[in-house]
């Protein structure tokens, strides 16, 4: 498909992050199962259901803001931690969402009209079908938008933008974490 695509080689998992960081989303424990946090897409039932990596060290008692219904406990959190490319460990107390104000980034350049990628709706479209379908690292979501494929994975190093970059071309795909950096 892309100028590099015969000598790319996926990652084979997800990196790990190097320190801190922090996910914003739903954290959710069916029965005595561990927790999970969901950084991707959640279903809108009573109770949600999503799935996530495990989170060690989490604490429900702890917790105030939180709901439980048919064996089911969840709530949405911004959490810290660590990331080893699997499992997700609490280094301090969760906020809830509701009472999170995470300091603002610039908005992604790629986004502005100005800034505009060159490749086709039909062409991001077919390149999406590929990344949500026969990478073995994990994608959370993608949308293509103002001529680039967005891609959300748990954390990337850089090595899955740079693997995006030798298959596709650069300013194709971009990849975006939804574990940041603290």
């Amino acid at each position: 498909m892309g100028p590099g695509e015969q000598s790319a080689v996926p990652p084979a998992v997800s990196p790990a992050a190097p320190g801190t960081v922090v996910g914003q989303g739903t954290v959710l424990q069916i029965g005595d199962d561990a927790p999970q946090l969901c950084l991707g897409a959640i279903a809108e039932s009573y109770p949600p259901q999503c799935t996530g990596p495990e989170i060690v060290g989490w604490n429900w008692d702890a917790i105030d803001i939180k709901e439980t219904a048919n064996d089911v406990t969840w709530g949405t959190f911004a959490v810290f931690g660590t990331w080893d490319g699997a499992t997700f460990a609490v280094t301090e107390d969760p906020v809830p969402l509701a009472l999170y104000d995470p300091m603002m980034s610039a908005p992604d350049p790629r986004l502005d009209p100005e800034n505009a990628g060159e490749s086709s709706d039909a062409e991001l479209r077919a390149i999406q079908e590929v990344v949500t379908t026969d990478l073995p690292v994990d994608v959370l979501f993608s949308f293509s938008e103002n001529g680039y494929l967005f891609v959300t994975v748990y954390y990337d190093d850089g090595s899955i933008q740079e693997f995006f970059d030798t298959v596709y071309g650069p300013d194709v795909v971009a990849v975006q974490s939804a574990l940041v950096a603290v």
